[in-house]
């Protein structure tokens, strides 16, 4: 088209540009969990729950986007929780080993660890799955929405420059050792130190 120098238009040629590169449907095969967003898509659709929104977007989420959270750190967030609610999460529920007495909860997610499955049973608690809870609760009524903490996986602590002065970001190397990246601008007796 005619466009003047100071404005740009979109290269139709290359494809233009993504306007918007949010899933709307999950990548992954698994038929249990497309029956899910089956009926999550329903109730989203059907209800005004901002709740069943939320869910269905996050059963289409990568699993980096759906991080595991462990018992100890579900039980902090249901703790001071009045009445008996749900803790729902969309993904792993794993085991947590220094978490000596698991209390009684009701937890709802797409997958439970062995471990963590048997010591809720044990405490007296409830392993639900989303089509349980879509029955129990349509609306997310009495529920806790979780989610992991997704920055606590270890190549996060690679992103960044590791040799930058300020920076924490952990190298890649081949091995921890004293011939490792330990010499020049880690020690002021080799050359400089970089300042932290």
């Amino acid at each position: 088209g005619n466009t003047s120098a100071g404005t740009m238009g979109i290269d139709l040629k290359a494809g233009g540009r993504k306007k918007n590169t949010a899933r709307t449907a999950p990548k992954s095969g698994n038929v249990y969990l497309h029956l899910l967003v089956k009926l999550y898509r329903f109730l989203a659709r059907r209800t005004d729950a901002k709740f069943n929104q939320i869910v269905l977007k996050r059963l289409y989420q990568s699993r980096i986007n759906r991080p595991p959270m462990s018992l100890s750190r579900i039980s902090k967030f249901m703790e001071d929780k009045k009445g008996d609610k749900v803790a729902v999460l969309v993904g792993t529920v794993t085991d947590d080993v220094r978490f000596l007495e698991v209390p009684k909860m009701r937890i709802c997610a797409l997958k439970f660890t062995d471990s963590a499955r048997a010591r809720i049973v044990k405490a007296g608690g409830e392993c639900l799955t989303f089509d349980q809870l879509a029955l129990q609760a349509p609306c997310g009524e009495n529920t806790v929405l979780l989610r992991g903490p997704k920055n606590a996986r270890e190549a996060v602590r690679h992103f960044g420059s590791p040799g930058a002065s300020g920076s924490h970001v952990k190298p890649y190397i081949r091995a921890k050792g004293r011939k490792f990246e330990k010499a020049r601008g880690r020690r002021a007796s080799r050359g400089f130190k970089v300042k932290a």
